[in-house]
């Protein structure tokens, strides 16, 4: 009787029940949605390819993993070690002196050929390109066989080196020469930072040359006075990539080596001697914690540089 007589009053005009909004999605959510999707292949890549590597190579460092015998926790022996191990020692000296004295060599002849193609002359996109294609093929593993063949034994270097009595036999094999010989590699590999020398120097304005010219100022004062402080931002973007990438020398030291930093240890780099002892001895906890010496170590001397560059980096607006 109840219901019928509400039924009754629906009917008469009541006022209907309200349905259930549903709530729709906003469109920054889907945005974000669609960021975070587009995100998830980069991250997956850099859990696993990066940081999961990092993580468990930081882990090794303390160990003494081996891939078959397997590993305990040996706490910091390994980092104790290193400095105990005459080899270990010799690489670093091998590294740092590669360092220290190819990265300024090489950038000079960066920045001596970008300023001679920063010139009015024709064909200059043609010399851009020829100065270029060593650095896209020079870190490959037939340019190193090349190398090795050209300053091996009966080479075409030590056939001129014979023409003129300048030295007698190849580089390769003589402790001596072949720290010059791994040098004159990487500067052979300038077109990385001229191309980058080139683009800072086409920012610099003409007015200022004009205007030092005028008061008499001759090239090498304004080289010194206008190129140098304008140009210094992108000789110490150089400068940090360069000395990182010297620490990194891998590939021409091991197939000119043969894999062995020979002769006398003057081609074992850092890099090569890791990989000797992580996949060569199978020591990759020891290997791990010199991955882990190098980061640190590349870490401050790049710090160095950020902390002194303030004295010596001129950014425009900075009125210094």
């Amino acid at each position: 009787m109840t219901t019928t007589h509400e039924a009754t009053r629906t009917a008469q005009g009541a006022p209907p029940a309200r349905r259930p909004q549903t709530k729709r999605p906003s469109r920054r959510a889907a945005e974000t949605r669609a960021g975070y999707a587009f995100l998830a292949p980069w991250l997956l890549g850099f859990i696993a390819l990066t940081a999961g590597p990092m993580i468990a190579s930081a882990y090794l460092a303390f160990t003494d993993y081996h891939p078959i015998r397997g590993g305990s926790w040996i706490g910091t022996e390994n980092f104790t070690r290193l400095f105990d191990d005459p080899r270990f020692m010799d690489s670093v000296k091998v590294t740092v002196t590669y360092a220290v004295v190819g990265t300024p060599i090489k950038l000079a002849a960066a920045l001596g050929v970008a300023m001679l193609l920063n010139t009015r002359r024709r064909g200059k996109g043609t010399y851009r390109s020829m100065y270029y294609a060593p650095s896209l093929i020079g870190a490959s593993v037939s340019i190193a066989i090349v190398w090795k063949a050209m300053f091996n034994d009966q080479g075409i270097i030590d056939d001129i080196g014979d023409m003129f009595g300048l030295w007698d036999g190849g580089w390769v094999g003589d402790p001596g020469k072949t720290m010059p010989m791994m040098i004159l590699l990487a500067v052979w590999q300038f077109g990385a930072p001229m191309v980058i020398f080139l683009a800072g120097l086409k920012q610099i304005p003409v007015e200022l040359y004009e205007a030092a010219q005028v008061d008499g100022a001759g090239p090498w004062r304004r080289f010194a006075r206008i190129t140098v402080p304008m140009l210094s931002p992108v000789l110490f973007f150089n400068l940090v990539l360069e000395t990182i990438h010297s620490f990194q020398i891998f590939g021409s030291a091991f197939i000119i080596s043969g894999g062995r930093g020979g002769p006398a240890n003057s081609t074992l780099f850092y890099t090569l001697y890791l990989y000797q002892r992580g996949f060569g001895q199978g020591q990759l906890g020891y290997a791990a914690a010199m991955a882990w010496l190098l980061v640190i170590a590349v870490g401050v001397i790049t710090l160095i540089f950020f902390r002194t560059s303030k004295h010596w980096v001129h950014y425009s607006g900075e009125g210094r």
